[in-house]
C-alpha cells in the first residue's frame, strides 16, 4: 500500500546542490555539504564537502577545507586539502599547507604555501627502486 511505485524517483541520478555564502555575509563554524560550495564572504571554520570548493576574489577562508576540486581567487590561510586540482588565479592569495593531487597557478598569486602532492613521492620511491634492482643484477 505504500510502496514506491515511481521508478523515475528510485532511479534518478542524485544531483548535488551549490551552495553559497554571500559577499556580506560570515560564517563562524564546521560546514559539511555533498555539493558544491562558492564563498565570496568569509568563512572562518572547517568545510568538508565532496564537490568544488570556489572562493571569489571578495571571498576570505580561514581553517580547513578537504574537497575534491577548489578554485581560488581570495584569501585563504590554513589548511587545503584537494583530491584532484588546485587552481589558483591571479588575485588569489594563500598561506599555510596545501595537500592537492594537481595544480594550477596563474601569475601574480601570492602563494606561501608548504606544497604535496598526492602520489608523486610513492611513484617516485618505486620508479628508484626498480632502478637500483635493476643495477643490481647487471
Amino acid at each position: 500500500m505504500f510502496q514506491n511505485n515511481n521508478p523515475s524517483k528510485s532511479t534518478q541520478k542524485k544531483q548535488l546542490e551549490r551552495n553559497s555564502i554571500g559577499k556580506n555575509t560570515t560564517i563562524v563554524g564546521d560546514v559539511q555539504s555533498e555539493g558544491d560550495f562558492r564563498i565570496d564572504g568569509i568563512l572562518e571554520g572547517n568545510l568538508r564537502t565532496d564537490g568544488r570548493v570556489v572562493v571569489g576574489e571578495t571571498g576570505t577562508v580561514k581553517g580547513t577545507v578537504h574537497c575534491v576540486n577548489a578554485d581560488i581567487a581570495g584569501k585563504y590561510v590554513g589548511e587545503l586539502e584537494v583530491a584532484n586540482t588546485l587552481t589558483v588565479h591571479g588575485t588569489a592569495n594563500i598561506a599555510g599547507n596545501v595537500f592537492i593531487g594537481k595544480l594550477s597557478v596563474e601569475p601574480g598569486a601570492v602563494f606561501n604555501a608548504t606544497c604535496s602532492m598526492k602520489g608523486t613521492v610513492k611513484e617516485l620511491k618505486n620508479h628508484e627502486t626498480t632502478q637500483a634492482s635493476e643495477k643490481a643484477i647487471s
